[in-house]
């Protein structure tokens, strides 16, 4: 039979396993809001960033005399405990809470100080001897603990992300070298356009995901200023006046991570800037690459009645009724992705715009969304490297046939024959059906030498000094 402790706060009192490392404030927040059935556990990174925050508030309050050095000790080694990975399962409040994230401080608070109390030698819920509040919450507020470990948090799931976007993003520039030499014709508003060769398509591609890397960085620097030590609202009360300096001192150091202290505590615990900042970046790189995934879908089309330049490594049969079908299902998986990333874009702004007056209470559903759309562009950028642009081949003779047989090619004429020659010429190669080269030899536009030094591929692909035939 399961075993229970009683344990009481402000409301009454409640039972709690005597197993569990949480307490009554956990216990309420677990009755109050069983939404999603996710747990802040889920965001692993968020959990050890509380650990790392009320590890440095413990060393700081020790070295300002306001805790004594034997529970200091207790805290920090159960904070240690859980950035190794430790008592996670613990970590039981659903992401989605009221509260401003008060519930997920509390659970931190309550796991920590039962934690430490064991180290010491007491029983769980001993808190005459070291309080959840009292003593591991000591100097701190949820609405400085909270953001201070969100952005952390953030942190530290970013520099996963770029990894992968790099990763990406290599392996892109090194398919456009690949690709170098294959001749198509490129297209825009999914007409002929003018050619071009697939390796710059893939090179463009690379640059594309590059230059958000590039943004994500810059993000990442907005989110490295934190209100740590302006406890409820920014004021600082219930610290010293030298709290904040010590406390992220302590915690550059233990994270690793070159935090800095906002300059005006009051604007930075309800200001959301920075998040709305973060997640219009992600928006960004959702767009880009869903915009990447509907061109390798295009492209691979087919693979006999579409576009069929490139083939997608097949990753598993598409059909339960067509025997043969392979589905570009890589692509479409990040196209979900990416619609997911735009719509969480919009709640987070939603959320930003509903904080009032000192506070923005929304913050846990921020946190959620933004978690949530690292979490899913992180693997996307993987499983679309591994499972997709990692294989891709080219199909070089379609392509330049493709690219030889286009009303494109007319374009390579205007500065020849001029616009409206050249315009005429693709009218009627289209309309009988014929070449544009045949067009222009029927007629006698240029000769056949020139004609063929104008249509060579590598000529139509860069600037060229073809002489005008009517100066400008």
């Amino acid at each position: 039979m399961t075993e229970f402790r009683k344990e009481h706060d402000l409301l009454g009192e409640l039972e709690i396993c005597s197993n569990c490392y949480y307490g009554i404030q956990t216990q309420r927040a677990i009755q109050n809001f069983p939404v999603s059935g996710i747990p802040i556990s889920h965001f692993r990174e968020l959990i050890r960033a509380f650990a790392y925050v009320k590890k440095a508030a413990t060393q700081a309050n020790a070295k300002l005399g306001f805790l004594t050095q034997h529970l200091a000790e207790a805290i920090s080694a159960a904070c240690d405990e859980i950035v190794d990975g430790h008592l996670i399962e613990s970590f039981v409040v659903d992401v989605f809470q009221g509260g401003a994230g008060t519930s997920t401080n509390m659970n931190a608070n309550e796991v920590i100080a039962n934690r430490a109390l064991e180290i010491l030698g007491y029983d769980k819920g001993r808190y005459d001897v070291l309080h959840p509040n009292t003593h591991v919450n000591m100097s701190q507020s949820t609405n400085d603990v909270y953001p201070t470990a969100f952005r952390l948090a953030l942190k530290f799931k970013l520099d996963k992300l770029i990894n992968s976007m790099n990763y990406l993003r290599g392996t892109f520039a090194k398919k456009g070298k690949e690709f170098t030499d294959v001749i198509k014709i490129g297209r825009t508003e999914l007409q002929d356009a003018v050619p071009m060769t697939l390796g710059y398509e893939f090179s463009a591609y690379g640059v594309m995901i590059e230059e958000d890397v590039q943004r994500i960085a810059e993000a990442q620097g907005l989110i490295r200023e934190v209100n740590l030590g302006a406890t409820a609202i920014g004021t600082g009360i219930n610290s010293h006046p030298d709290y904040s300096c010590i406390a992220i001192e302590k915690l550059r150091k233990i994270s690793g991570v070159d935090l800095i202290t906002s300059s005006d505590l009051i604007e930075a615990t309800q200001d959301a800037g920075a998040y709305v900042q973060l997640s219009g970046v992600l928006k960004r790189l959702a767009v880009k690459l869903s915009k990447i995934c509907n061109d390798l879908r295009l492209l691979s089309s087919g693979p006999r009645a579409g576009l069929n330049e490139i083939n997608l490594p097949p990753v598993q049969p598409g059909s339960s009724i067509m025997p043969g079908k392979v589905n570009p299902v890589i692509p479409e998986v990040v196209n979900e992705i990416a619609f997911q990333v735009i719509g969480s874009d919009v709640t987070v702004t939603m959320a930003a715009e509903s904080g009032q007056l000192e506070l923005n209470a929304m913050l846990p559903v921020i946190a959620y969304n933004l978690f949530l759309s690292i979490n899913i562009l992180d693997r996307g950028c993987i499983i679309l490297t591994d499972r997709c642009v990692s294989g891709i081949t080219a199909n070089r003779e379609n392509c330049l046939k493709m690219a030889m047989q286009s009303l494109g090619l007319a374009t390579a004429l205007n500065p020849v024959i001029g616009y409206e020659k050249a315009g005429e010429v693709a009218k009627k190669a289209l309309e009988t059906g014929r070449s544009i080269a045949d067009v222009v030899l029927e007629e006698k536009l240029v000769s056949r030498e020139e004609l063929e030094e104008i249509l060579k591929p590598e000529n139509m692909i860069r600037p060229t000094n073809f002489t005008r035939r009517n100066a400008c």
